[in-house]
């Protein structure tokens, strides 16, 4: 367990999307470190049983990650139940949707692209913006780590319209990158291939496309396998930056 001579929690981190899959997995671990976490989700219930599962070290926030108001409980959150503002945020909350540019569903476009891209960049903001102010580089690391996918580099034919949202965020991460890194906040891109989680239900892929990954490309990555990178760049000395992770299945070839 990583904390520091007082007892208390050695770094504290945000995570939103961390109700299911990549955020709950990268809670659970950080919590596992000696982390403490002010996680985020829509599903008020599913907080509520990790609070109890995980102990005092995790505090969960319900809420849209999009909603200024809950960007702001967020970091409030952090200060109030662990005395101190976040120095890793991981910008995890997301929704797939599933379709080529020709016959994907706009109808359900503008909700994705407010959660994938304004809702990313306003945490973005957020966090860039107060970590600067309490910044003690080289002393301590500072993270913002922002979870890409494989389809926000390689265009994907089955999900082309939820790629272009990652593509947009890839863009963000890189522009930060170059705003902050030199001041000594290091923003980390996670691109993760397929991973089995509530992602495909939410996205609207059916049960025949995800046998079809597995067939394909199994076994597929979980949670785990990508909360696994996360924590890697984050336990980095504060002068190494792992600026770029991309993490498949072995056997998917593309994208």
């Amino acid at each position: 367990m990583s904390r520091d001579k007082s007892g208390r929690n050695s770094r504290i981190a945000i995570v939103t999307g961390a109700s299911s899959g990549i955020g709950e997995a990268t809670a659970r671990k950080f919590v596992a470190e000696g982390y403490a976490v002010v996680g985020n989700a829509r599903n008020a219930d599913k907080l509520k049983a990790l609070e109890q599962e995980l102990g005092p070290a995790f505090f969960g926030v319900a809420g849209d990650a999009a909603d200024e108001t809950v960007l702001d409980s967020l970091f409030s959150s952090a200060i109030g139940r662990f005395g101190q503002s976040p120095d890793i945020v991981v910008a995890n909350a997301g929704r797939g949707l599933g379709g080529s540019v020709k016959d994907a569903d706009l109808s359900k476009f503008e909700e994705i692209l407010k959660l994938n891209v304004t809702g990313t960049l306003a945490l973005l903001q957020q966090a860039a913006r107060r970590m600067l102010d309490g910044l003690t580089y080289p002393k301590q690391a500072a993270d913002i780590v922002i979870i890409g996918s494989v389809v926000g580099r390689h265009v994907s034919p089955f999900s082309a319209v939820y790629g272009a949202t990652k593509f947009a965020v890839h863009s963000l991460a890189e522009g930060l990158r170059r705003e902050v890194g030199p001041k000594g906040i290091r923003v980390s891109l996670v691109e993760p291939g397929i991973v089995i989680s509530g992602f495909q239900d939410g996205a609207g892929y059916g049960e025949d496309l995800v046998r079809n990954f597995d067939e394909r490309f199994g076994p597929l990555l979980v949670g785990e396998d990508v909360a696994n990178a996360i924590q890697y760049i984050v336990t980095q000395p504060p002068h190494v930056h792992v600026s770029d992770i991309m993490v498949r299945p072995t056997r998917q070839d593309y994208p």
